[in-house]
């Protein structure tokens, strides 16, 4: 077993993501990048995710977009360990076992597992047509797969499946999207956004499916002939599971760390062993202001959440209490939601400056709670810098008003 050189004070970070990639950057301003240890499972250096199921997918060429260089890394006194993810974390000696026998110690040890796609227990890994998208190394075996194919069908109508099928589509492909809900996007935006997702997509030709039961898969030698689609048989060209994520905690778990739909941390990121963190798409924790327990799986709460590890490294009291916001691009649609979208309450929606473009407002009491916003991005940064204000003192009633929805918000904020 190789021991590495380490010091009493190292910080160990275990995950390649925008988390990880965030918390190394703030740690060499803070002058302690030769404290770090980076730990990825890829052989890349951490890389922007979201390009993945768009442009990366549309073109041979593109490449990947690092976050740093190497140079940096190198200059910062970072030693990354690539393709050579932790295997086991033993808390009383303070240590991570890598792979490759490597031994580091740690005085901090940061978790940014992130996720992994969720697959079907019923249906055989190593098909060689049927794909998942998460990493570098998905996209690099999907972009051919989806270039020499015919059809392509999608398993699940969420955010990355629905991506990825605008994206075939402008290839030029035929596309079909099988969604077991009755409607798309259930639980992340609202009725009347993912109408109109629904409809955009299938104006512009794919074959989207709702409340429909997929299974009865044929598999013909290393391919996946065909399923059964509400009892009916549909050949498969190619087909890409977009059914969801999981929390990546297996680390965390066997090192007997408390886990609940992920791995669970209090406001400073701290997980139930205080010298050990979690940030990103792996991390579970309570909403401040809704009190909920969950998870989100953003880039911009893997940044947020890692500023907040960063003041707890750094010995500051530094709650998280980011304003949640997403993305999503699928063709010509932009959608983009500030806030979380709440159980229940009232829904406005109001017109935006172009023809394809609106916003829906959410209420509860009265209180302006999230905005989601179609092709508006004027509406959204506007709506963001309203919620952040943390008095979001918008009417309901002020929704009838003709005056344009962002001047609307920013005069909102200025008031308050």
């Amino acid at each position: 077993m190789n021991e590495a050189d380490t010091t009493q004070g190292n910080i160990v970070i275990v995950g390649g993501g925008h988390a990880a990639a965030q918390l190394c950057a703030g740690l060499v301003t803070a002058g302690l990048g030769t404290r770090v240890h980076l730990v990825c499972e890829e052989a890349e250096l951490p890389y922007q995710r979201p390009p993945l199921s768009k442009a990366y997918l549309k073109s041979p060429e593109e490449a990947l977009q690092a976050h740093r260089p190497e140079a940096w890394y190198v200059d910062s006194g970072i030693e990354v360990h690539r393709a050579d993810p932790a295997v086991h974390i033993d808390r009383e000696q303070r240590s991570v076992r890598l792979r490759s026998g490597t031994q580091l110690t740690y005085s901090s040890l940061v978790l940014a597992t992130g996720t992994r796609a969720r697959r079907l227990a019923h249906l055989p890994d190593g098909l060689t047509n049927v794909a998942v998208l998460r990493t570098a190394a998905d996209a690099q075996r999907l972009r051919p797969l989806i270039g020499s194919a015919q059809h392509l069908t999608v398993l699940g109508g969420g955010f990355i499946g629905l991506e990825i099928a605008a994206t075939a589509r402008v290839a030029g492909k035929s596309v079909t999207v099988l969604e077991a809900a009755p409607r798309l996007l259930m639980r992340s935006v609202s009725p009347e956004l993912a109408e109109h997702v629904l409809q955009t997509h299938r104006a512009n030709g794919i074959d989207l499916r709702l409340g429909v039961a997929a299974g009865g898969f044929e598999i013909e030698g290393d391919r996946l002939a065909a399923l059964t689609v509400d009892g009916q048989r549909e050949p498969v060209d190619l087909m890409v599971l977009g059914i969801g994520a999981v929390p990546e905690h297996t680390l965390a778990s066997e090192a007997g760390l408390v886990c609940d739909n992920g791995i669970k941390v209090d406001h400073g990121m701290r997980t139930s062993d205080p010298l050990v963190l979690a940030i990103g798409d792996c991390a579970s924790f309570d909403e401040h202001t809704s009190g909920r327990h969950l998870r989100l799986e953003s880039v911009q709460n893997a940044n947020d959440q890692a500023r907040t590890a960063l003041a707890t490294l750094l010995g500051r009291d530094e709650p998280y209490r980011a304003l949640p916001w997403f993305w999503s691009e699928q063709g010509g649609l932009r959608l983009q939601m500030a806030g979380l979208m709440p159980h229940d309450g009232v829904r406005h929606i109001r017109p935006g400056a172009a023809p394809a473009s609106f916003s829906v407002l959410h209420y509860v009491a009265d209180r302006l709670v999230c905005v989601e916003s179609v092709n508006a991005p004027m509406d959204h940064m506007a709506a963001r810098k309203l919620l952040e204000s943390g008095k979001s003192p918008l009417p309901a009633a002020a929704c009838d008003s003709s005056v344009p929805l962002s001047r609307m918000f920013e005069d909102a904020r200025q008031r308050s």
